[in-house]
């Protein structure tokens, strides 16, 4: 029976279909879904690693001892696992290793833009693109006997399209497939110089063997049709294609590396004119040209940045629009907003109130960079903050600065700000570090991590000491403070950039994430005592508006969960709380 899936259950299904027996991840948008949905099939053990490149370690220390394997990321975390990956291609494989990469063109949830399919030509391992949910699941599965029979891990490259749209899916059985004996194999595994240069060898001629299959693989098509125009696509932005150009002949590729050098003239051959059509990237016209096909150039060319649509595509050749519905003209906007009573809140407040430089991290708390809070400077990488507050603190050095402090959620901080604050510890670095631990990994959906010790299938663990691991790191004041008090917030803010501006001082600021339980407080509103001054409306929460006239502040009891943070700043006692007996139902 067909079912609806997402391309990320469908990955998670073709790899169980296929025997995988072990997913590693660290979760990230448009990833995540995957290991989670990974994580439900019977007989898998799945794990959140503290970093994608810790990931991809195990999943190949698993595929070294026989195991089939699944690793997922998204594009940045690539970067992340870069160092292992580009070995792996030289070690190649136990049982089979699939690897995804999600892409995000158009930036929804990310720092960046990249084609991960750069890291397949750059490393020489297969990369699969597939178009749909049915594609995805066909490739996942399919990529074990591949990974197996090349002896090397294989890319499935996704994008947030494909990642996140539920089309039809015919779902199979689970084949058996049992660990093959692990064996002791130095010469394999071993990459040492003497060891890694006969790998180099061993890569070589698997280059060439996956050349010739690429050639024949049932994934990269040749659709012919009219042959006036010619088009080479891959994944998402076939779907785009196909709806823009119904007509058009079209080369599918559904391995972007290596390309089908033979069929990609025989395609190229066949048409007038050949257009390479991609987001955000020129990998595939660069990889066209160097098959030695030169692509036509387009009457107006495709944006160099976010994702496509058929209307794109429609315009860049010069053809008029497909008839559509627009979209209404009186939506309000919605602006991304810390959620109503997030314990970061007043972290951010105080930071502004402080006039401070902001080194910021990966994160929900990233939104304290917007207005009415602005108060991040920089926001770069997993772990930037605590490595930047301290190259800020080395080029300030001596002159009379603005307060440099680091914030960092506490998911983050065992990904890669753990590393950053030990070497600024090593080099007795100075400044302020805040850990804003919300006891969870929010931004993506509220997975466990490390320091509250909750595993993604449930399995007994340990809570790391995260108070207890700063005192054996020896930094030199640590203190942990409750965010939601905006006067011990502020002291101490105060106290670690003032009293402590030659020596480093971290605060924990500790409070979980409004969302992991749902508790509601009686909710807060205004009194007749509002004078308009507009310091509630300052924090940014969404449950606060202000009348465009009048500038009298108001709650909307519907958001409001009672934290009470607009209280305490508040100079007019305009800000009160319900009694808790007049709540439907109490107090919950």
């Amino acid at each position: 029976m067909r079912e609806l899936m997402s391309g990320n259950e469908a990955i998670a299904r073709g790899a169980w279909e296929a025997g995988a027996a072990i997913g590693v991840a660290y979760p990230g948008t448009p990833s995540t879904e995957t290991m989670e949905a990974f994580a439900r099939c019977d007989g898998v053990y799945a794990e959140w690693c503290t970093n994608e490149k810790v990931a991809l370690e195990v999943a190949l220390g698993a595929s070294a001892a026989g195991a089939r394997t699944l690793v997922t990321m998204k594009h940045v975390g690539v970067n992340v696992a870069a160092d292992p990956l580009f070995t792996a291609a030289y070690t190649g494989v136990g049982g089979g290793l699939v690897l995804l990469a999600a892409d995000d063109p158009g930036m929804y949830s990310s720092q960046n833009e990249q084609d991960s399919r750069y890291y397949g030509a750059a490393a020489h391992i297969p990369v699969l693109d597939p178009s749909d949910s049915q594609e995805a699941l066909e490739m996942a599965r399919d990529a074990y006997g591949l990974s197996e029979r090349f002896d090397v891990p294989v890319i499935i490259r996704s994008t947030v399209r494909v990642s996140h749209t539920r089309t039809p899916v015919q779902p199979g059985d689970r084949a058996a497939a049992e660990p093959a004996s692990y064996a002791s194999d130095p010469a394999k595994w071993v990459m040492m110089p003497a060891y890694a240069k006969p790998r180099r060898k061993v890569q070589l001629e698997r280059i060439d063997r996956l050349r010739r299959w690429v050639e024949e693989c049932p994934y990269n098509r040749m659709e012919m049709r009219d042959t006036a125009v010619g088009v080479v696509c891959s994944g998402a932005v076939y779907q785009h294609v196909r709806e823009a150009l119904p007509e058009a002949s079209v080369l599918k590729l559904g391995v972007t590396w290596p390309l089908p050098a033979g069929m990609l003239n025989r395609f190229a051959d066949a048409v007038a004119e050949l257009y390479v059509v991609e987001e955000g990237s020129r990998y595939l016209a660069e990889a066209v040209r160097a098959a030695g096909v030169q692509p036509a150039a387009f009457p107006s060319p495709l944006p160099e940045d976010g994702e496509l649509s058929p209307g794109i595509v429609r315009r860049a050749l010069g053809l008029p629009e497909l008839p559509h519905r627009e979209r209404p003209a009186d939506i309000p906007a919605r602006p991304p907003a810390l959620c109503a009573g997030c314990p970061h809140r007043l972290v951010f407040r105080e930071l502004a109130r402080l006039k401070a430089i902001v080194t910021g991290d990966i994160g929900c708390y990233t939104l304290g960079a917007l207005p009415p809070l602005s108060a991040m400077d920089t926001c770069v990488d997993m772990g930037a903050s605590v490595s930047m507050a301290h190259g800020f603190e080395l080029a300030l050095a001596g002159t009379d600065h603005r307060p440099v402090v680091a914030v960092i959620g506490d998911s983050t901080f065992a990904h890669s700000g753990l590393s950053s604050l030990v070497s600024t510890v090593y080099n007795r670095g100075a400044g302020t570090v805040c850990i804003l631990d919300n006891r969870t990994t929010a931004m993506t959906g509220r997975q466990g991590n490390p320091f509250n010790g909750e595993t993604l299938q449930g399995r007994p663990s340990t809570e790391l000491d995260l108070m207890g691991l700063l005192e054996a790191l020896q930094v030199p004041h640590v203190r942990e403070v409750d965010p939601n008090d905006a006067q011990a917030v502020r002291s101490a803010l105060k106290q670690a950039v003032a009293d402590e501006a030659d020596e480093l001082s971290v605060i924990v600021f500790r409070s979980p994430c409004v969302l992991l339980h749902r508790q509601r407080k009686p909710f807060y509103f205004v009194n007749g005592s509002c004078t308009g001054c507009g310091v509630c409306v300052s924090l940014g929460c969404p449950a606060i508006a202000r009348d465009a006239e009048t500038r009298i502040a108001s709650i909307d009891s519907a958001q409001c969960i009672g934290c009470g943070q607009c209280a305490q700043y508040c100079n007019f006692s305009a800000i009160e709380q319900i009694p808790a007996s007049s709540m439907p139902g109490g107090a919950k």
